[in-house]
């Protein structure tokens, strides 16, 4: 078996080229577009893309940003969708000592969660592929490798029979309470306030967070999204040189970036928080 720094090197190579699909998948499917063809093009010129001007983050940093072909300028969001990818696989793969089941899981989750936060940012849409799908990998998954949750064990005691079916019922648990708590939320929210608070993706979002990590992820990740939101939130708003009152926040970016933070850095979190209660 391959060292822990060997697999999360590996994982960070793998995460270049997963962050160069993602970027085609976030430009794509928001837009009705297939992800297998035709070949990526310069969306300023439509001169195909070479392989060699295709290399995951050197690419663009050789050409400066540019097309080399009309020389507008590429966006950003390339070089950082392929090194944030990159950077997510090695932690998990890192922490996780390998590649084992559970890290593989949560590369695909990180890998869905990318997508999402770049197609909100960029679009304000949340993709059924990405969504809906999402939650049938997620619950999918559940039957290789558990779930990290217990709570519906706890409250059904010994209803729930052991093993895969635990899981499955933990991940479905997980997906269904906290996006109808939201939904509920935000449909009280338009009932009185007389207009859109969160939209129905955010609330498909909030259920493949819950498939993959269970309730107790699902409510770490909206806590962690929301306090983001809330902070970066104002910034993101006046970068745009929109009106606060009116700008609709792609809230689905934030809940992402909590989800993020919680596939890697969860236990830690929730045992700082132990502790700081005296629990």
């Amino acid at each position: 078996m391959a060292d822990p720094l060997s697999a999360a090197l590996a994982a960070c190579l793998c995460g270049l080229l997963i962050g160069s699909f993602l970027n085609v998948v976030i430009h794509r499917w928001p837009r009705g577009m297939s992800v297998v063809a035709p070949r990526s093009a310069c969306p300023a010129c439509g001169r195909a893309i070479a392989w060699y001007d295709n290399v995951p983050v050197l690419s663009f940093a050789l050409l400066r940003g540019k097309c080399r072909h009309c020389g507008e300028p590429i966006a950003w969001r390339y070089p950082i969708v392929e090194a944030l990818t990159a950077a997510m696989f090695f932690a998990i793969v890192r922490q996780a000592g390998g590649f084992t089941p559970e890290a593989i899981r949560l590369l695909v989750f990180a890998a869905v969660l990318i997508a999402l936060i770049f197609t909100d940012l960029e679009t304000r849409l949340l993709p059924l592929e990405l969504t809906i799908g999402g939650i049938g990998i997620g619950l999918a998954f559940s039957l290789w490798t558990p779930v990290p949750d217990s709570t519906l064990a706890l409250l059904a005691g010994r209803a729930i029979p052991a093993g895969r079916v635990e899981s499955l019922a933990e991940s479905a648990f997980g997906a269904i309470v906290p996006a109808f708590a939201i939904w509920l939320v935000g449909w009280l929210f338009e009932n009185i306030r007389h207009k859109q608070g969160l939209g129905f993706g955010d609330v498909l979002m909030i259920a493949m967070m819950g498939a993959f990590l269970g309730i107790g992820g699902a409510l770490l990740s909206i806590a962690l999204g929301s306090i983001a939101g809330s902070i970066a939130g104002p910034l993101w708003i006046k970068f745009r040189g929109e009106e606060a009152a009116s700008y609709q926040l792609p809230f689905g970016s934030f809940l992402g970036a909590g989800a993020l933070a919680t596939a890697v850095f969860g236990p830690a979190i929730l045992n700082w928080y132990g502790r700081l209660l005296g629990l």
